[in-house]
């Protein structure tokens, strides 16, 4: 459908024009989806990162060229307020360029802003998610989070950022264990995380920044050495308190209108799974997509985790994480080199025809949409 409609329209494929003829969003999306390239569809399914305080050429190319949907930052890459604002205004600059077809999409610019002991930039939410959901009372601990959430959104946008990886939903159990050792969870009760979760995402998406709810299923049950950063992660709870507890969050969060899940790399096998929930179709498109209803974009952990260690190349994880249905790849080692290995497998996949082409269209196309929801 995509295809003939832009072929009815004349989409204009070099000059990366869509008619103002087409006058809905996702009828434009689908109608530059149907000129990309397979290359620059790919691409548009990779979120980059890079090391220091300047944008490499590698990464300025590949955005000019249409190969990028967006780049994630660390403290790393900050110095101060105006070194890094001149970074990011350069990476928009580049994604403006005219031989860019998806130039006039911003790029998703994201960092983890969650609050307390995990912030990459200076500012708000200065608060922790443990702090917040320990005030006394529903009403305290209710402002404090849509405070948090506004503090992030707008703290954000004063560096041209336009996507929180945050907040995290997981319902911590036992006191030290790996959330609330980070203090990055609301509580261990699953009403208080629901609602404080609900309200961060629609005080911050108010302010026009995405809200990203993770990691789904959930890590609330994770040990305080279980990190699948460094090693792969067995979550060993029936699929009833997974979908009574850990679940229970994202309900609300969906309500609200929350525009990206991250799933986590954990394995679930009462959820009648072997692989990790990012690279499992039963978690992701049937726990997430059909059981909870999600409709937004999906976007995966950190591409580059130990936890996925078992699961060979880069190229091979990205591949599986798109056929589980994962609609960003987040490569977060902070090379473009890493994010250009991501392109590769799903580029492979597409070409193999591993990863169907109309679906992977439309999920460019949705992709799109969401950046034309977001501030420029």
């Amino acid at each position: 459908m995509a295809a003939s409609l832009a072929l009815l329209v004349g989409v204009n494929a070099d000059a990366g024009e869509v008619p103002t003829t087409i006058r809905t969003a996702a009828a434009r999306a689908q109608a530059l989806a149907s000129t990309l390239s397979a290359s620059q569809l790919a691409g548009q399914r990779v979120i980059y990162s890079y090391s220091g305080r300047t944008p490499p050429a590698s990464l300025m190319r590949l955005i000019r060229g249409g190969e990028v949907g967006g780049v994630m930052f660390f403290a790393g890459n900050f110095h101060d307020r105006a070194q890094f604002t001149a970074a990011v205004r350069e990476l928009e600059a580049a994604n403006k360029s005219k031989s860019n077809p998806a130039r006039r999409y911003p790029l998703l610019l994201m960092t983890d802003q969650e609050g307390g002991e995990v912030r990459r930039l200076p500012g708000a939410p200065v608060r922790s998610e443990k702090w917040i959901g320990s005030r006394a009372g529903a009403a305290a601990r209710a402002f404090q989070a849509r405070k948090a959430g506004q503090g992030a959104g707008q703290n954000l946008l004063s560096y041209d950022l336009n996507v929180n990886l945050a907040p995290v939903l997981d319902v911590f159990r036992a006191p030290g264990d790996f959330d609330d050792q980070f203090q990055r969870s609301y509580s261990n009760n699953r009403r208080v995380v629901s609602t404080l979760g609900a309200d961060f995402v629609a005080a911050q998406q108010a302010t026009g920044v995405a809200a990203t709810a993770k990691h789904f299923p959930g890590l609330g049950a994770a040990s305080a050495s279980q990190n699948t950063d460094s090693r792969p992660v067995v979550i060993r709870l029936p699929a009833k308190t997974i979908q009574d507890v850990d679940e229970y969050p994202y309900r609300a969060a969906i309500a609200a209108g929350v525009k990206l899940v991250m799933v986590s790399w954990a394995r679930y096998p009462g959820m009648g799974s072997g692989s990790p929930a990012g690279l499992s179709p039963a978690i992701v498109q049937g726990q997430l997509r059909q059981r909870l209803g999600f409709r937004g974009v999906t976007i995966t952990d950190a591409i580059g985790v130990g936890a996925l260690r078992a699961f060979g190349s880069t190229q091979n994880r990205a591949l599986k994480a798109a056929q589980a249905g994962m609609q960003l790849i987040l490569s977060a080692g902070q090379t473009p080199s890493e994010g250009q290995r991501c392109l590769g497998g799903l580029l492979g996949g597409f070409r193999s025809r591993k990863l169907n082409r109309a679906t992977f269209r439309a999920t460019v196309a949705q992709i799109l949409q969401l950046r034309a929801s977001l501030p420029a």
